[in-house]
């Protein structure tokens, strides 16, 4: 049966919005191609209409999981209106290094879950997985306080820690809970600590 080019379309999206998702649940490696398409609704052959391999796939996929949110930043309230950048800074701080981030890496930020599989996947998932990491920086830098290279370097160092921190919360999360919880709150407090401390 021939499909219309608007169906196409989205089963195209529903394909690459699966694989951004399960390949942050189980990394690069720890799913297939019948898994992505079952989990999009589709058949295992009609990935291939789509991608010209797995690797593609998995390169188109990788830069739709950098389109992800750690917090919404709008309707912040009017106290917060006044300090509105450290608000902002400290909302997305405590969103990313918070206990629900950490056991949904799905839904999450692609450079915790991913950056170990996009080192050994070679050149062109490195590049694809560069230009999302060039696109966090930028996103952060709009809240973090400082202007030209300082802040370009802070923004890196925030947005480091912030990714170390929840890989260790997330490795240490099943083993001993109490120290993947402490990793998450003693970044918050060393990258957001509240106002006026």
């Amino acid at each position: 049966m021939k499909v219309s080019k608007a169906q196409a379309a989205e089963n195209r999206e529903g394909i690459v919005d699966a694989a951004a998702r399960l390949y942050r649940e189980k990394g690069l490696e720890g799913v297939g191609v019948a898994e992505i398409t079952r989990d999009a609704g589709l058949t295992h052959g009609g990935l291939y209409r789509h991608f010209a391999s797995k690797d593609a796939l998995a390169r188109e996929a990788c830069l739709r999981a950098f389109d992800w949110t750690i917090t919404p930043l709008e309707g912040l309230d009017a106290a917060a209106a006044d300090d509105a950048p450290a608000a902002r800074l400290r909302a997305l701080v405590h969103g990313y290094l918070s206990a629900n981030h950490r056991d949904h890496p799905g839904e999450g930020c692609p450079a915790a879950a991913l950056a170990t599989d996009a080192a050994r996947a070679g050149p062109e998932m490195s590049e694809a997985f560069a230009q999302g990491v060039e696109r966090n920086i930028q996103r952060f830098m709009e809240v973090v306080p400082g202007d030209g290279p300082a802040k370009r370097a802070q923004t890196i160092v925030t947005l480091s820690s912030m990714v170390g921190a929840l890989m260790l919360a997330r490795a240490t999360a099943a083993g001993n809970p109490a120290l993947s919880e402490e990793i998450l709150a003693t970044l918050r407090a060393q990258l957001a600590p509240p106002v006026g401390e």
